[in-house]
């Protein structure tokens, strides 16, 4: 039972000084204003995870495409791990390093949005899907834990969890995630 209490208690500590830092909150702000930025001018959102960051860059996918709070039409989201095909291809003739950033080639434009989520900052396929992407004007904004990564200096916005607690970080991206849909939701569709 006390361990049960610890771990909730880890997360809430983790949420309480995310609810205390003005700087990522601020960006927050940023990255929704830039998000209703794209959407109004034509972009897209793409996101890219990997493991558990895979699982939750689909759900955030499927929140702007499919619907958060409101019945609204569909807005242009996807997740890039979800054709297997295409994944499976890749990762053999090429390397998995490549998958998400052959893929930004062939479908990214500029204006679009980039989202990555890595609690480590570090993960190679995305690290090299924000090159292309910048390569591109495609905005990039990187989910991380406290560090950043490598993926601080390539982000043009960084979410960075004060954490370095891999499930920590991992409820707190889906938590800031689902409020970035809230505020595009509400902002776009105002």
């Amino acid at each position: 039972m006390e361990k049960i209490k610890n771990i909730i208690q880890a997360s809430i500590n983790v949420k309480q000084q995310v609810l205390e830092s003005e700087a990522l909150l601020q960006t927050i702000v940023k990255v929704s204003e830039t998000i209703v930025n794209s959407l109004k001018n034509g972009g897209r959102i793409y996101f890219c995870g990997n493991g558990g960051s895979a699982a939750d860059a689909q759900h955030l996918a499927a929140e702007f495409s499919g619907r958060f709070y409101t019945d609204r039409r569909a807005l242009p989201a996807e997740a890039l791990h979800c054709n297997t095909s295409y994944l499976t291809a890749v990762a053999n003739d090429y390397s998995f390093e490549v998958v998400y950033a052959r893929l930004m080639e062939g479908i990214g434009n500029k204006g679009d949005i980039l989202v990555g989520l890595s609690t480590s900052g570090n993960s190679a396929n995305i690290v090299r899907a924000f090159e292309v992407a910048r390569e591109k004007g495609i905005v990039t904004i990187g989910f991380t834990g406290m560090t950043g990564g490598v993926m601080k200096e390539i982000s043009d916005y960084l979410i960075n969890i004060p954490s370095t607690d891999t499930p920590r970080i991992q409820e707190s991206h889906i938590l800031l995630g689902h409020i970035v849909c809230q505020l595009v939701e509400e902002n776009y569709f105002s």
